[in-house]
């Protein structure tokens, strides 16, 4: 037994007591960091003293506004790749997410290739199409297809639906493919 103040205690409760204590520093700290790493200039909250929720509100705040600056970015990035696509290159993109399956096919006007046949390469890879569309601007035509798999348990693969669909719009004999 341990005296503590003068009362009697056990060893489980002072050791209890210090390791909550040591949490709390090391959370401390952690919080710190965290508050460290953000750029003043984001600071949105002007205290002398900020509490971790305020730490944590920051943070979050901050996170969310780069991911933001993420995806302009991957925008900005794909409309200099589809401006200088020039007559003949054709830009193939599948994005897949939760059994879901966008494709968007951006080509010149002089490359021409059957829209059916990148649908029909879909429904072969096991993609039900929800939407289909096909707008010209300027000198580039955008094919867009929505789908979504056939059955959840099967799932699609992005990454054969991509290469078979790349085969298509560039010619390619699928029977020579390895």
């Amino acid at each position: 037994m341990v005296y503590v103040c003068g009362k009697k205690t056990t060893n489980w409760k002072v050791e209890r007591k210090t390791v909550e204590k040591n949490r709390r520093i090391h959370m401390k700290t952690l919080c710190f960091k965290l508050s460290s790493i953000i750029p003043k200039e984001h600071k949105t909250i002007h205290k002398t003293v900020l509490t971790q929720q305020d730490c944590f509100d920051e943070a979050a705040s901050y996170i969310q506004k780069l991911g933001e600056n993420i995806e302009k970015l991957k925008q900005r990035k794909q409309m200099q790749s589809m401006r200088s696509l020039g007559q003949d290159d054709v830009v193939v993109e599948v994005r897949y997410e939760d059994l879901n399956l966008e494709v968007v096919v951006v080509s010149g006007v002089r490359k021409r290739f059957m829209f059916h046949e990148l649908i029909n390469v879909l429904e072969e890879e096991g993609a039900e199409i929800v939407s289909a569309s096909v707008v010209a601007v300027g000198d580039k035509i955008f094919h867009t297809i929505h789908s979504q798999a056939i059955s959840s348990r099967i799932g699609l693969e992005p990454t054969s639906v991509s290469r078979r669909l790349k085969d298509l719009v560039n010619g390619v004999d699928p029977e020579f493919h390895i």
